[in-house]
């Protein structure tokens, strides 16, 4: 059986604790982060919510439409002039709803 041993040297000690020592000062010197209390973005979430799930979504979703009615109309057809309409009017539908409840179950 063929065994290595690793010479613990001088220098591999140095170079070690040039990575230690500054992890464990981290360390002390951390507090607690509280994530669910903070408000600093709240009216700007409330604002861009009420966008785009009003008026500016609709905007939204219509301007993908007419982009996919001008690409077909171009004579050039891909499904993807079909479903990138569908998708941005179902992402900008409901994905918001989704996102927000999935944020606020996980905090």
């Amino acid at each position: 059986m063929l065994t290595m041993k690793l010479p613990l040297t001088r220098a591999s000690l140095g170079r070690a604790s040039d990575y230690v020592v500054p992890a464990v000062a981290l360390l002390l010197c951390a507090s607690a982060a509280y994530a669910g209390a903070d408000t600093t973005f709240g009216p700007a979430l409330t604002k861009f919510t009420d966008f785009l799930e009003g008026s500016g979504g609709k905007i939204i979703a219509v301007l993908s439409l007419a982009g996919g009615l001008i690409g077909m109309a171009s004579g050039r057809f891909t499904l993807a002039q079909v479903a990138v309409p569908v998708a941005v009017g179902i992402g900008v539908g409901t994905g918001v709803p989704i996102v927000t409840s999935t944020v606020t179950a996980l905090i």
